[in-house]
């Protein structure tokens, strides 16, 4: 029996997992990955490296990517809740520029599949977040690269006006500024 079903994306490569929750007067318990699972569903098993971050309200960390080492990211929020965004920056792919904006959390247990070629970011919503995610590829900070959060060509809809962000993220270049040169290609 699968333990997880998906949920339409505006993006299709991009998956939102939805988990199989066992529920009783004690609490509950989930799979929050099964490799089974995620084989019958298309899904990717393979990943190096596990993460988990600590942000407080209003923390925006993103929109980030990696070019030569490119990483695809399962996300998950244990504690609080966020907004997460992943951008397809792809040349030649149909949805180019488009963005999936999701809000996970403890109380939704919701998951999100961000394969390689997306820039990828989030924005603390609760008192504070813990964020977990796996990625199929290692971090090389010398490979890391991103967009400006708010980039207006973009037009997502942050549920928030003004973060706080990293020195690093507040000079992130534009969709349209970007060396295209920095961008994955199909």
């Amino acid at each position: 029996m699968i333990k997880i079903h998906t949920e339409k994306s505006r993006i299709t490569e991009i998956k939102v997992i939805i988990p199989h929750i066992f529920q009783d007067d004690r609490g509950y318990f989930f799979e929050s990955f099964n490799k089974k699972d995620f084989e019958a569903l298309g899904l990717p098993t393979k990943f190096t490296q596990d993460n988990q971050a600590f942000s407080k309200r209003g923390t925006l960390r993103g929109l980030h990517y990696q070019l030569k080492y490119p990483q695809g990211k399962l996300v998950r929020v244990v504690q609080g809740e966020v907004f997460d965004v992943a951008v397809d920056i792809r040349q030649g792919s149909s949805t180019f520029g488009r963005f999936e904006g999701i809000y996970l959390s403890d109380e939704n247990n919701k998951i999100m599949y961000i394969p390689e070629g997306f820039a990828h970011g989030y924005v603390v919503l609760s008192e504070s977040a813990i964020f977990q995610y796996k990625c199929t590829e290692n971090y090389h900070p010398e490979d890391e690269y991103g967009l400006h959060w708010n980039d207006i060509d973009l037009n997502i809809d942050w549920p928030i006006n003004n973060p706080n962000l990293s020195p690093k993220d507040t000079i992130l270049p534009t969709l349209q500024s970007i060396n295209k040169d920095m961008l994955p290609k199909i």
